[in-house]
């Protein structure tokens, strides 16, 4: 065993686990004077005030083994006497100001872009470059300010907050690189301060430069996968949601984003009616229709694990008399331009709260669909005139749940529903934007 040190290192710390959840392991054995988060290896060191504290604590632990969150940790002496600027730094996660910050993202259920990145963390100070990249540690970014004042600021603002509720937490540290290269300016990589960079290699498909976990060197990734989004990292609370296990056919592990929608009915199709249909099963990035192919599409998901999910529940689907056919895309991303239409940050993306929740109601077109954000005062009759125009009405019911308006409205078949879903969703009605879902419910 290593020599008794007043430096404790702590082994097996999951993203789940926080500085303050460490403290309250050690704070009954004496004073914590340093704690240093070693994210990308799933480590920790924490100092104690004196080495006899530190000593009781191992002897404690010995016996007992230290759990936090459901999760085993492992603790032993470190290698270190004494914790200084120059050992975390040479983690590069140290507390030495830099205007270069390495960013970690947990808990990460949406879709992080140079471009999401830039909207958080712009208003703190001019951000010259942005490096996106996939690691052990997860999804983290390098971002680089113009001045090292604006770094301090924006990670005293964001450190531990979570850009979209309830997720995507932001772990912040400073790097100790001096200067970040950028080769290609695309939803990966972003050098603000020249517009001209290309958007790829020529000739190939562009490959993310990597940076290495310490964030002390730099290195090109030869034959990396390309990855525009990373896959949802909550792979547990995804199947908690379909009551502890995936849909038959759905694998979880598809990594394509993009779907090409074909066979659409081009007189009465267009990009807001393919968001409301599509959107049940995730966010949307951006839609394009092609115009050398008018009936069809392509679709940017969220996610992998979304994309396969609208394709498993679309595909063969009926609308507007037409078979709907519905496969991965070979692009993993929409380039923007004139010809796209942007949804990654509309309000009406259903999987921005409550996302475990949208999951449950995934499923395949039905006859019934489900309306809610109801006006107060809607009658059974308004929403009949509204909805009849798609098809026949086998059935309704106007309800209240929780002090709100509901209600079901059962169609003929599942084009009818299909169509009144896409039509109608996200539309007003007496002032309330109502939102539409396909229901499980065989009968009212």
């Amino acid at each position: 065993m290593t020599e008794p040190s007043k430096v404790i290192h702590v082994r097996n710390v999951g993203h789940e686990i926080s500085e303050n959840d460490l403290l309250q392991l050690f704070q009954p054995f004496g004073v914590i004077t340093k704690l240093v988060m070693l994210r990308a290896k799933n480590q920790a060191l924490l100092q104690m005030q004196d080495v006899s504290s530190a000593v009781n604590a191992l002897q404690f632990y010995a016996n007992v083994q230290p759990s936090i969150r459901g999760r085993n940790v492992y603790v032993q002496f470190s290698s270190h006497q004494e914790l200084t600027t120059m050992d975390q730094n040479s983690q590069g996660r140290g507390d030495e100001p830099n205007r270069i910050l390495l960013v970690t993202i947990h808990q990460m259920l949406y879709p992080i872009t140079v471009e999401v990145l830039n909207q958080v963390f712009s208003p703190h100070g001019f951000v010259e470059k942005i490096v996106t990249f996939q690691k052990s540690a997860g999804f983290q970014a390098l971002i680089q300010y113009q001045s090292r004042q604006s770094a301090v600021v924006a990670r005293s603002a964001l450190q531990g907050r979570n850009i979209y509720d309830g997720c995507c937490q932001l772990d912040i540290q400073f790097s100790n690189l001096d200067e970040l290269q950028v080769n290609y300016n695309n939803e990966r990589s972003r050098d603000f301060t020249n517009p001209n960079l290309p958007t790829e290699q020529k000739g190939r498909p562009s490959q993310q430069p990597g940076y290495g976990d310490a964030g002390s060197m730099y290195v090109q990734a030869s034959g990396a996968r390309e990855v525009v989004f990373p896959q949802m990292a909550n792979a547990a609370a995804i199947a908690a949601a379909f009551g502890g296990g995936l849909p038959p056919g759905i694998s979880g592990t598809n990594d394509r984003c993009t779907v090409l929608v074909s066979n659409l009915n081009t007189d009465r199709i267009d990009e807001d009616k393919l968001f409301n249909l599509f959107s049940i099963y995730g966010n949307i990035v951006r839609i394009k229709l092609l115009r050398n192919k008018p009936d069809h599409a392509l679709i940017q998901m969220g996610d992998g694990f979304q994309a396969e999910l609208a394709v498993h529940f679309l595909k063969g689907a009926m609308l507007f008399g037409k078979r709907m056919e519905v496969n991965f895309s070979k692009y993993p991303s929409i380039t923007q331009g004139a010809d796209t239409h942007e949804y990654m940050n509309s309000n009406l993306n259903r999987f921005n709260r409550n996302a475990a929740k949208n999951y449950r109601y995934c499923c395949s077109p039905t006859k019934m669909i489900h309306l809610s954000t109801l006006p107060q005062d809607v009658t059974e009759e308004e929403i009949l005139n509204l909805l009849e125009e798609h098809g026949t009405i086998v059935n309704s019911k106007l309800f209240e749940m929780n002090g709100k308006k509901q209600a079901l409205v059962q169609f003929e078949n599942e084009e009818q529903a299909t169509e009144a879903l896409v039509c109608k969703h996200a539309t007003s009605l007496s002032g309330s934007i109502i939102r539409i879902s396909f229901s499980q419910l065989q009968t009212i």
